[in-house]
């Protein structure tokens, strides 16, 4: 009942400071990932959370499908369609070159050898748009622009997967045959693609039964029954949930606008609080030990994985595109680390491959890194576009007399 308690208190923080965080430098996100690790054995020592313990798994896992299950609700189909080119670079040329570049800077920074150096590179290659929804989430900042960064981020976890998991059979010490992991794992990206898309469709059919259909308060729970039911069947038959997610939520927009609109505010709200537990356990993860494992060379390529390999390898995909030089600027710096990032590195570390700990330390750490770094310049780069109104919430009037500010219900990563 204390990460309960934490968790609540932390909510309530974060709730408070919502206002003055949709404003300046100041992230929720931090807020969170700093409350899991107070707590933790590396300081106060009230919860006891190790890597291989269930939560750690649970939460993150339950997070990353609620995140891409409402991003796929904000991909509008007509639109993706007509601007598709600038998301396929960022995935066919600007992902692959940063998941070389990632493992060539851990093989020769850190010492890992290659098949694991690699590993560390498609473990960190999924970018996640949850800490920089300053940018994804508000419409004053150039269509092209959002949409690049919700299609890139939305699919690129499921493009991860199959090579995380290849590379880790190729890395253990019982090594499975590569044919066979390929073909399991097209399997269960087919299956996810399939579900995802076929559920939703299903639904839609049900619901325009004559004698069938829901009365208008609880249509919000239609998407809800669709999302938890492509969870549990994901789990059951082993398909890519994420994937599933991400298409479930496209199709579901897609076929049932009239269930999107109620269901909106429930699902960011979910998704909010999904992401805000997995961060709070995933703080709990980040003791002092963990980052004095890391050695200088681990540092040095969390800071190049962040500063440059990412903004580097996204600038050379779109070259020659028609986004403007500060359109190219925000898309390079904005390749946050998250729950994909968080999920596979579990993977890597319960996988049991020779150097499992090495690899998830330097993951972790850049995961850390990346969230802080991220969540925190949102706000400051989006200013950049003359977005007003951030979050909702007007700037103080030096005139007026203070006033409780209103904060709406959304929270700002």
């Amino acid at each position: 009942m204390v990460l309960v308690v934490v968790f609540g208190a932390s909510l309530l923080v974060a709730v408070l400071l919502s206002g003055l965080a949709a404003r300046t430098v100041l992230s929720t996100s931090f807020l969170f990932l700093a409350g899991g690790a107070l707590v933790s054995d590396g300081f106060l020592g009230l919860i006891h959370i190790t890597p291989d313990s269930e939560i750690v798994s649970v939460t993150a896992d339950l997070a990353l499908f609620a995140v891409l299950f409402t991003d796929g609700m904000h991909v509008s189909l007509p639109k993706l369609r007509a601007n598709w080119k600038n998301p396929a670079r960022a995935l066919g040329l600007g992902m692959p070159l940063a998941f070389v570049f990632m493992g060539l800077v851990t093989h020769f920074l850190v010492g890992l050898d290659w098949t694991t150096s690699f590993l560390v590179g498609a473990v960190l290659a999924p970018t996640d748009p949850v800490f920089a929804s300053a940018i994804v989430g508000r419409a004053e900042v150039p269509a092209k622009l959002r949409q690049l960064l919700n299609v890139e981020s939305g699919i690129n976890d499921g493009l991860a997967l199959p090579v995380v998991l290849v590379l880790i059979a190729a890395a253990g010490p019982r090594a499975t045959s590569a044919e066979a992991s390929a073909g399991k794992i097209a399997i269960e990206l087919l299956l996810g693609l399939v579900f995802g898309v076929a559920l939703p469709l299903l639904v839609s059919a049900l619901v325009r039964f004559r004698l069938l259909g829901a009365e208008p308060k609880l249509q919000p729970l239609l998407p809800l029954a669709t999302g938890i039911i492509l969870y549990a069947t994901c789990h059951l038959t082993h398909a890519n949930p994420y994937l599933a997610a991400f298409f479930a939520g496209a199709a579901l927009a897609h076929v049932s606008p009239e269930a999107k609109e109620p269901f909106e505010p429930l699902g960011e709200e979910l998704a909010e609080l999904a992401k805000f537990a997995a961060l709070l356990v995933f703080g709990a993860l980040l003791t002092p030990k963990l980052f004095g494992d890391l050695s200088l060379g681990g540092y040095l390529a969390v800071i190049l994985a962040v500063l440059l390999i990412r903004p580097a390898s996204l600038l050379l995909s779109l070259l020659g595109t028609r986004l403007s030089r500060k359109e190219k600027l925000v898309a390079a710096w904005f390749g946050p680390k998250g729950f994909a990032s968080v999920v596979y590195g579990l993977l890597v570390l319960q996988s049991g491959i020779p150097q499992a700990q090495e690899a998830f330390t330097l993951i972790a750490v850049c995961i850390a890194f990346s969230m802080v770094a991220h969540s925190s310049t949102d706000v400051p780069i989006a200013r950049a576009f003359d977005v007003e109104d951030l979050a909702g919430i007007p700037e103080p009037d030096d005139d007026a007399i203070s006033r409780p500010m209103e904060v709406t219900t959304h929270v700002r990563a």
